[in-house]
């Protein structure tokens, strides 16, 4: 058990590891892709096929958009998990820690482990079930087995992130098939499938069951476990190269979260189609859904795929929360103990309750052990979701890189709706224990004053990093202050605009061009006409002054051409300050080469300066030669 005074890599062993410098877009995708598809496994875990399963049967396609506005909110924030840990090489543990003061880190950190304990006991849960679906185990022997994969993560980390991942999607490709297949054994009614897609909530019950699919869906433990995941690969660290793994990495997530949506979508269609239509509108048991499910679509194969389906979904999911556990762990409080540790650690936390609840309650409460386990999963995400949206936000450390104020308000949307589900549901409850046991000590003096103090600490994450920006704001008054030089990159010119007067510093303009663009950029030289004729009869005028210039503009590209250069000439006539801003867009130009007249600051206010004038017609960098 090792603690650094320095913060480490995220993930470490297997942090740059795959190198996704390919030639052709095809196979860089395909390096790329892999980390969501690790993450979109946590979206389709048994806490998922509870809360499906019971919304389908209770109130039957009526929550599908729910599944759709979470899959939504997941893949916004998924890929802004995915733009902290590329852009600032921080996993979003390691990141609020370095924001956050130690006593509100602890508490994060608290709650992190909890919604991984939360995310694991489904998993158990699960898993067990699926043995004794397929296999007739007891649940108690499942879940002691369930211990024995802490081992299988080890093993396949020997063998690199890669071959997990092939792990992994192999496991999502054997729950995708069983699923496929379901739905042609169920054949729901699809125009009724298509009218759940209209927001309602039916009563009280189903907003329980919609902030259960919302914690299902979107999970707090794979916001962590994305930032970190996307640091396995080892790509250039150039702006051009960060926008690139931008872009791949929400097309790797657009994919694989599409995906855990269908199945999600599948198991709360197999439950309307097969239970609600047949008037079991209470099966929120995965036992019982099992059961019924051969007498219903009349086929063996459906509770088999499903057993099948249900083990594959515990196990793939169980291996990411590992490793979310060892992240949070390494991130929040720098420290690092052998992995095989953490993961007792982790499984015993989640093994416990789940041996003692089947003890004493009987198999039969596994249903509400699962859907509870999501609903306490809702509740945490606030608590990453926020901090992820500030961090994502933040200029300074961001760069070019921060999100667009559209994505912004698109997250702070989420966020909104998410906390205040999740507090009308936290009121709801707090209502109903008040009214039930009013003089209870454990009530008044031990969940109330939580409930308080997880309040106070949502809002102090919230603002604090909103009062300091705006400290800041005060402090780098008048002046500004350094900001850190986050990425530097060598700018190749390829469309170069000169703007020449034909005075004694033409010659110096054009050797500054051609200094920077070399023989490997294309030239543009430009010169606007101001005589009267240029003005009243534009490229008609005939006059000395415009015959002359015509010939001089023709004669120094004809030079450049000469000596080697890619060189032609564009003549304007009229206003200089709008004559070469035109020419120089409609050349396309990404630099402009101008030589500085000089004048005296009387004459700047007689005559107007064409520099300025022209910089702020154009969005390109503009070079003054004096």
């Amino acid at each position: 058990m090792t603690k650094s005074r320095q913060p480490s890599v995220s993930l470490s062993e297997v942090n740059s590891s795959v190198d996704v410098n390919r030639k052709g877009i095809g196979r860089k995708l395909l390096a790329f892709m892999g980390p969501a598809y690790l993450v979109s496994v946590g979206y389709m875990d048994p806490g998922n096929w509870a809360t499906d399963i019971a919304g389908g049967s209770q109130f039957g396609y009526s929550l599908i958009w729910v599944l759709l506005m979470s899959n939504l909110i997941a893949l916004l924030l998924q890929s802004l998990s995915a733009r902290l840990g590329i852009v600032r090489g921080r996993d979003l543990a390691q990141a609020s820690r370095e924001l956050y003061p130690a006593p509100i880190n602890m508490f994060l950190y608290v709650l992190a482990e909890i919604a991984i304990a939360a995310c694991d006991l489904a998993e158990v849960l699960g898993m067990a079930i699926g043995l004794k679906l397929l296999f007739g185990l007891p649940l108690t022997h499942g879940v002691v087995i369930s211990v024995l994969d802490t081992f299988l993560l080890l093993f396949l980390l020997n063998y690199g992130i890669r071959k997990m991942e092939a792990f992994i999607i192999t496991l999502v490709l054997i729950i995708g098939g069983a699923f496929i297949a379901q739905m042609f054994f169920a054949k729901p009614v699809m125009s009724d499938v298509m009218l759940g897609f209209i927001p309602s909530m039916p009563n009280d019950a189903a907003l329980y069951i919609a902030i259960g699919i919302i914690g299902a869906t979107v999970m707090p433990h794979n916001l962590y476990l994305h930032s970190s995941l996307v640091q396995t690969r080892k790509f250039d660290r150039t702006p051009t190269e960060i926008r690139k793994a931008i872009r791949y990495n929400i097309f790797d997530s657009t994919i694989a979260l599409n995906a855990a949506f269908f199945v999600n979508s599948a198991i709360l269609i197999l439950a309307a189609a097969a239970f609600y239509s047949n008037g079991f509108y209470e099966v929120a048991d995965i036992m019982d859904a099992h059961r019924l499910l051969e007498p219903l679509l009349g086929t063996q194969w459906a509770p088999i795929l499903f057993a099948v389906a249900l083990i594959c979904a515990g196990q793939s999911s169980t291996i990411t929360g590992t490793l979310a556990g060892q992240i949070v762990m390494e991130g929040y409080l720098n420290l690092r103990i052998q992995p095989w540790i953490r993961r007792i650690i982790t499984r015993s936390i989640a093994i416990i309750p789940a041996f003692v609840v089947i003890k004493i309650a009987g198999e039969s409460a596994t249903g509400s052990m699962l859907i509870l386990s999501q609903v306490i999963l809702s509740l945490q995400l606030g608590f990453a979701v926020i901090p992820l949206i500030h961090f994502v936000s933040d200029k300074k450390k961001m760069g070019t890189f921060v999100i667009p104020i559209y994505v912004k308000v698109l997250a702070w949307l989420s966020a909104s709706i998410i906390v205040c589900l999740n507090v009308k549901l936290v009121y709801q409850q707090l209502s109903t224990w008040l009214a039930e046991y009013p003089d209870s000590f454990a009530l008044q003096w031990i969940v109330l004053p939580l409930a308080l103090l997880t309040g106070i600490v949502l809002l102090y994450i919230t603002i604090t990093p909103l009062i300091k920006k705006q400290k800041e704001v005060e402090t780098l008054l008048p002046h500004g202050a350094f900001s850190a030089l986050l990425h530097l990159e060598h700018h190749d010119y390829k469309r170069i605009a000169i703007a020449i007067d034909f005075s004694d510093k033409a010659n110096s303009t054009i050797n500054h061009a051609i200094a920077l663009g070399k023989k490997n950029a294309h030239y543009l030289l430009v010169h606007i006409n101001e005589s009267a004729g240029a003005f009243i009869f534009g490229n008609e005028s005939r006059d000395y002054e415009s015959v002359t210039d015509i010939e001089n503009l023709f004669k120094y590209a004809e030079n450049l051409r000469q000596m080697g250069y890619e060189c032609s000439a564009k003549i304007g006539y009229g206003n200089p300050k709008i004559g070469i801003a035109k020419l120089v867009k409609e050349f396309d130009a990404d630099l402009l080469v101008m030589g500085a007249h000089g004048h005296a600051t009387f004459k700047d206010m007689v005559l107007g300066t064409t520099v300025d004038a022209v910089r702020h017609r154009l969005t390109i960098p503009v070079m003054i030669v004096r």
